[in-house]
C-alpha cells in the first residue's frame, strides 16, 4: 500500500515552528510531480483509482463529532473512490491552536477537511505556496465543481482570492437564512394575561415592556439579548438607520458605515432610557450563551421577549408556544427595516490541498465526488437510511429525531461536512430543508424579506496587502464601537461624547477600511 505519513507534532517541533514562523522563510514553491496516474487514476467517475492509495487528511469537526473514519458515510466515501484516508480532525478550538503551527512546519497533511482557515489565512497560505492553487485542477479534474462555477460566477467569484487563484472549496447552502440571524419573540401569554396587544411599532412595544416590567412579577427580564449586534431591528426601527452586527452595509452599490450616523445616535440615546426604566436586561452585554438560555428555562418564567435565532433552544420545547415572532417595527419614517447580516451562505475554506501532496489530481477527484447534490446532502445532514430517506417524490427528507436528541446532535454524529454546495434549486429538486429550517424559511419570507433594508456585504476575499492595511485598525474600531455602545446604553452621556467619538473614529482610520471594502466590492461585482 501506497502510505502518507501521519503527522503529528512535537514539543520540540512546536518549538521549531514557531520560530519558523516568527523568522518566516518563504516555503519553497511546489515542485511535487504529481503520481496519480502511477496508482491508476481513471479518467472519470468512481472508483477514481485502481491500486491503494492512502491520503492524511487534517482539520476541524465538532466536539461532538465521532472520528470520522467510524462515519458510515466516510466508509461509502472509501468504498466510492478506491482512496483510503487517514483523518486527523480535531474538535474546532484545538484545531485553531494547533492549525497555523502545522501549515508553518514541513508536516503538512496531503488536504484539509474543514480547514477553519481565515480569509487572512488563506491569502497568506495561498501566496507563499503551502497552499496549491486549484483552478487548472478544477478544470481539469473536477468536472462536477467546475460545472456548478460555470453557472454560478458568483460563487466562483467568492472562493477566488485578490491574485486571481483558487486556494479553498466551498461549503454552500442556500436556505436564505443566515442573512436574518435574529428575531425579536415576545411572550404571548403574558400579553393575553394583560389583556395586551401584539405591538406593532416602537412605541407600542415599549408600552408592553413596561407593562410586563410593572404587573408580571418575579424578576422580569422585558428584554434580553446577546450582544448588541443582535438589536440591529430595533435600532433600525428606533433611528431609521439599517444596522448590523458589522456596522457595514451596502446601499445602492456603495459601502456605507452605520455605527457614526445621526439614527444610530438617537437609537441609543432611547435605548439609555430603556435601560433607566429596567426594560433591558442588565447582562445582555455580558452574559455568555449558556446564561442567556438558563434564563430562558428559568421557574418562575422570566423573559418577556428576547432576540435569538428560534424560540426552543432558549426557552425550552415545552415554552416554545407561548412565544411568537413580532413584526418589523416601521421607523420615524415609517418604513419597515429588516436589517440583513453578512453573514455568507457561499463559504470558503471547506477543502484545500498543500503543496507536500504528490497526488493531487487524485486528491481533487475525491473531493469532487462531494459536490453530487445529492452526496452533498449527505455530507451536510448525514446519509440515505441513518438521518435522511427518499420520499414519494424522489426528494431527500430527514428522518424524525429518536426520543432524547435533536436534529443538531444527531446531525454532528453522522455527517462530516466538508467541500459541498447544495443550492436553493437543490432544495427544490434534490433535498427538503430540515424541519427546523423550513419553519424558519416560512418565518422569514413573511415578517423579514418584504423588508429587506440593505445588500449585505458580499463575500469578498480580500487581498494580502488590504488585508494588512484595515486589520488592525478595524480591530481598534471595533473596540471603540463595542465599548461605547454598551456604555452609553447603559450610563449615557452619548449627546455629549458624540462629536469626539465620530473623530476618534476618522481618526483610527475608518475612511481608509470604508474605501478598502469598497474597492473590494467593486472587485467581486466586476467578477459575477
Amino acid at each position: 500500500m501506497l502510505s502518507r505519513r501521519h503527522f503529528t507534532l512535537s514539543a520540540a517541533a512546536l518549538g521549531v515552528t514557531m520560530l519558523g514562523v516568527s523568522g518566516c522563510s518563504r516555503p519553497s514553491e511546489r515542485t511535487t510531480e504529481d503520481l496519480s496516474s502511477d496508482v491508476g487514476m481513471t479518467d472519470a467517475g468512481t472508483p477514481i483509482v485502481t491500486e491503494e492509495l492512502t491520503l492524511a487528511f487534517g482539520g476541524a469537526k465538532s466536539a461532538l463529532a465521532p472520528d470520522f473514519e467510524t462515519m458510515e458515510l466516510v466508509e461509502t466515501w472509501k468504498a466510492d473512490s478506491g482512496i483510503e484516508i487517514t483523518w486527523n480532525n480535531e474538535p474546532d478550538e484545538v484545531w485553531a491552536e494547533k492549525k497555523n503551527l502545522l501549515l508553518a512546519s514541513g508536516e503538512l497533511p496531503d488536504a484539509l477537511f474543514n480547514t477553519g482557515l481565515s480569509d487572512a489565512e488563506v491569502a497568506k497560505y495561498g501566496a507563499n505556496g503551502t497552499l496549491i492553487a486549484l483552478e487548472d485542477l478544477i478544470e481539469d479534474h473536477a468536472p462536477t465543481l467546475a460545472g456548478i462555477l460555470a453557472e454560478r460566477p458568483d460563487i466562483k467569484a467568492a472562493i477566488t482570492a485578490s491574485d486571481g487563484h483558487i486556494y479553498t472549496l466551498p461549503s454552500v447552502e442556500e436556505m436564505g437564512l443566515v442573512e436574518f440571524p435574529r428575531m425579536l419573540f415576545l411572550n404571548t401569554d403574558w400579553l393575553e394575561e394583560l389583556d395586551l396587544e401584539m405591538p406593532t411599532t416602537v412605541e407600542e412595544y415599549h408600552q408592553v415592556l413596561l407593562a410586563f416590567k410593572e404587573n408580571v412579577p418575579g424578576g422580569v427580564l422585558p428584554l434580553s439579548f446577546l450582544e448588541a449586534g443582535d438589536i440591529a431591528d430595533l435600532i433600525a426601527a428606533i433611528g431609521g438607520q439599517a444596522d448590523n452586527a458589522d456596522h457595514r452595509v451596502v446601499e445602492d452599490g456603495k459601502v456605507v458605515y452605520t455605527a457614526n450616523t445621526d439614527g444610530f445616535r438617537e437609537a441609543i440615546a432611547e435605548l439609555h432610557i430603556w435601560y433607566g426604566e429596567g426594560l433591558i436586561d442588565q447582562e445582555s452585554f455580558s452574559q455568555d450563551y449558556v446564561k442567556f438560555v438558563s434564563k430562558g428555562k428559568a421557574d418562575p418564567q422570566t423573559l418577556g421577549s428576547f432576540y435569538f435565532w428560534e424560540i426552543p433552544e432558549v426557552v425550552g420545547p415545552e415554552r416554545a408556544d407561548q412565544y411568537a415572532i413580532v413584526p418589523i417595527f416601521p421607523g420615524p419614517d415609517g418604513v419597515q427595516r429588516a436589517c440583513v447580516a453578512n453573514n455568507q451562505e457561499i463559504n470558503r475554506g471547506a477543502f484545500a490541498i498543500s503543496r507536500t501532496n504528490e497526488y493531487a489530481a487524485a486528491t481533487l477527484r475525491w473531493a469532487d465526488m462531494l459536490f453530487d447534490p445529492v452526496m452533498s446532502a449527505q455530507a451536510n445532514w448525514g446519509p440515505i437510511g441513518i438521518s435522511q430517506e427518499i420520499n414519494g417524490d424522489g426528494l431527500l427528507e430527514q428522518i424524525p429525531v429518536g426520543e432524547g436528541e435533536t436534529e443538531q446532535e444527531r446531525r454532528v454524529k453522522v455527517a462530516p461536512g466538508g467541500p459541498k454546495i447544495i443550492t436553493a434549486k437543490d432544495f427544490e429538486t434534490v433535498v427538503l430543508a430540515e424541519p427546523r429550517a423550513a419553519e424558519r424559511q416560512a418565518q422569514i419570507a413573511e415578517h423579514y424579506e418584504p423588508h429587506r433594508a440593505n445588500e449585505k456585504y458580499p463575500p469578498v476575499m480580500l487581498s494580502v496587502d488590504e488585508l494588512n492595511r484595515i486589520s488592525t485598525i478595524e480591530a481598534d474600531i471595533k473596540t471603540l464601537v463595542t465599548e461605547k455602545v454598551a456604555t452609553w446604553i447603559v450610563k449615557g452621556g452619548i449627546e455629549d461624547e458624540w462629536e469626539g467619538y465620530v473623530a476618534q473614529l476618522e481618526t483610527i482610520g475608518l475612511p481608509e477600511v470604508v474605501e478598502v471594502y469598497q474597492t473590494a466590492y467593486d472587485r467581486f461585482t466586476s467578477n459575477t
